[in-house]
């Protein structure tokens, strides 16, 4: 309807012209020389009328062009004090920007719903171009959980943990896969996230979106859930199947002795004696092996109370100093902030660092200048951490693997249930253990709590 209605007024404007132009060959033909004079200025005011008209239009479609390309939906067109032919134009104008305006302030709304979305959700979430790696979307929860506060191309995430680089390179469409992450660049901080993958086609450009959530915490959890029922279940049927045994061959053992007194055949009574006795020795064994598991079940509860760590460090060191300095060996305490302390049961707490502790003198015993360091501080999540370092021999990446198993061991009189004890007890703190190792260079447990 706008342009309907400048067009009929440009029509109208050029018919007028051209019939003013007719005007002077029939003036001519007249003989009506004399009306050439008035007809020449009309020709010329009706020239300048058109070209007016035309750059009047032309400057304020202009002006419109350069609102809709920088966005400028706000501006508005004075529909008012403008000659005729404007105002049908400015308002058709006027109604585009607003249509425009709505239509921005609409996505725009979405856009801040996502991104808050996004914010909000424990989800880290990347995407990137395919074929140039740049990345065009990373949340905030992603930058904390990788400690990337930026990244401007996907390829910059091989600097920093080249392995999960190749697996989200590598991760199809579709699939979705555990891997490792390491959250900082000097600490070999491990654990598990699960990727999740998909790719869509944006402007004739491929994108990949990938999802990162982490399920170390989780595993864990469900980890210890599976063993505790595991636990409680091999508890009450090993009780229930050893008790009776034990006592049905104590039965046994004093009715030998009555037959014995009434002069039945040695032999026979040797035998049974000694199968007895098997018996007997066996059923004490799934005794105490049953008594083993019950000391991992039994821990369901807390007793919580502030607990200061440079206490903690000095009651232990007490404890482990004779056994120290009989072995010679160097024990380090490094607390940053004397006033470090944390919400814990204190009693459980001393016994996973004496574990560790205990742990740490066996692995330095073979070094000629054995050291464990005992340190503490608050990292930058506002988390206590606690470590205990040894320089000893190290384990083995397989070692390293099944040592939080229940009843692994690699020591000749090891039970294997000190370091399943460990990580069960900081687990119930809502805390975290985890293990670096390598062989020849020593040890690094790593405890967090929040």
């Amino acid at each position: 309807m706008i342009f309907r209605s400048f067009e009929a007024k440009l029509v109208l404007r050029v018919a007028l012209l051209l019939l003013t132009l007719s005007m002077p060959a029939l003036v001519i033909l007249q003989d009506w020389a004399e009306l050439l004079v008035f007809l020449l200025p009309l020709i010329a005011y009706q020239v300048y009328d058109l070209i007016h008209f035309t750059k009047q239009a032309q400057e304020e479609f202009k002006q419109f062009i350069d609102s809709v390309h920088y966005r400028d939906f706000s501006r508005h067109f004075n529909e008012n004090h403008v000659p005729t032919q404007l105002q049908t134009l400015r308002k058709g104008f006027n109604e585009i920007n607003a249509t425009l305006k709505a239509i921005s302030t609409e996505r725009e709304t979405q856009f801040q719903n996502l991104q808050k979305v996004m914010e909000l959700v424990n989800t880290g979430i990347l995407s990137y171009k395919v074929d140039s790696g740049e990345v065009v979307l990373m949340n905030e929860p992603l930058k904390q959980l990788l400690h990337l506060p930026y990244m401007q191309t996907i390829h910059y995430l091989a600097k920093r943990d080249k392995a999960l680089y190749e697996e989200v390179q590598h991760l199809q469409p579709g699939h979705s896969k555990i891997g490792t992450a390491n959250t900082a660049l000097f600490e070999k901080n491990a654990f598990k996230v699960l990727i999740s993958a998909t790719t869509f086609m944006h402007e004739g450009e491929k994108y990949k979106l990938v999802v990162f959530q982490n399920v170390n915490e989780a595993l864990d959890e469900t980890e210890s859930q599976a063993w505790q029922k595991l636990l409680n279940v091999m508890t009450h049927e090993i009780m229930n199947s050893v008790a009776p045994i034990a006592s049905l061959a104590e039965t046994i053992r004093a009715r030998l002795a009555e037959i014995e007194m009434k002069g039945t055949d040695a032999a026979d009574v040797e035998d049974l004696e000694v199968g007895v006795e098997t018996i007997k020795r066996r059923s004490e064994g799934l005794l105490r092996f049953a008594e083993t598991y019950r000391s991992l079940s039994k821990i369901n509860s807390l007793s919580l109370q502030t607990v200061y760590i440079k206490d903690v460090f000095a009651n232990l060191q007490r404890l482990m100093q004779p056994t120290l300095n009989h072995k010679q060996i160097k024990l380090e305490l490094a607390v940053k902030d004397p006033n470090l302390k944390l919400q814990a049961d204190a009693s459980l707490l001393d016994q996973v660092l004496i574990n560790l502790l205990v742990n740490a003198i066996e692995a330095v015993k073979e070094n000629p200048e054995p050291e464990i360091i005992l340190s503490a501080y608050q990292d930058n999540e506002q988390k206590t951490v606690i470590k205990i370092m040894d320089n000893g021999l190290g384990m083995t990446r397989e070692v390293q693997e099944k040592v939080f198993i229940p009843f692994f061991t690699t020591k000749k009189q090891g039970s294997g249930i000190g370091l399943s004890l460990c990580k069960q007890i900081v687990l119930l703190h809502k805390g975290t253990i985890q293990l670096q190792s390598e062989e020849g260079e020593g040890t690094v447990f790593t405890l967090r709590f929040n």
